[in-house]
């Protein structure tokens, strides 16, 4: 089974909205306006890409990124990776032709498939809607967290706010940086 990993940049309080600034959110861009840059705290970002063999996504951070992302030279290799785009709503004509093979799965029954196939880890980012279903469906396997020193209020999180059972997570990683970011990375147990 191939692990599922939900990666994001979130401020202290859990909200994931407008990181890299994404237009129409009043908080838009905090993880580089508010936050002194070091570049030793995204190390995890380049261990993603040479880890991961498939990026999954939802249809609203697939049209953010896929515009982008093709073109950018620090994210080359995921041009390389087969992309999974998860809507009920997209079509193949909205595929952009840049970024390698991409496939629509309609459901998160398709998600649980696609995790049974062979292969490595997929990485999931952005997503929020979708991180929130495969939560919820115990899709996830494991998070990778860069937990920004900041409380923003307002604005979409990660984690669902689905009345469940308390789900524990294991700590395999952590680290802590000078400009207050922390590096969490969890493994969900079953």
């Amino acid at each position: 089974m191939r692990t599922l990993i939900s990666t994001a940049f979130i401020s202290l309080d859990g909200v994931m909205e407008a990181p890299g600034g994404e237009p129409g959110y009043r908080n838009s861009g905090w993880t580089f306006k508010e936050v002194e840059f070091l570049p030793e705290a995204f190390d995890i970002k380049g261990r993603e890409q040479e880890e991961s063999t498939a990026m999954l996504m939802g249809r609203a951070s697939y049209e953010a990124f896929s515009p982008v992302w093709p073109d950018m030279e620090e994210f080359a290799h995921y041009k390389t990776l087969p992309k999974y785009v998860v809507s009920t709503t997209f079509t193949d004509d909205r595929l952009v032709s840049n970024w390698g093979e991409t496939t629509i799965l309609r459901d998160l029954d398709e998600v649980a498939a696609l995790k049974e196939t062979e292969g490595g880890p997929i990485i999931v980012h952005g997503s929020a809607a979708l991180n929130h279903g495969l939560a919820d469906a115990g899709l996830i396997d494991r998070y990778h967290l860069l937990v920004f020193p900041l409380l923003l209020g307002a604005g979409k999180r990660l984690f669902p706010a689905t009345d469940k059972d308390t789900q524990k997570l294991k700590l395999v990683e952590h680290a802590a940086y000078a400009n207050g970011l922390q590096l969490n990375v969890l493994d969900v147990v079953r």
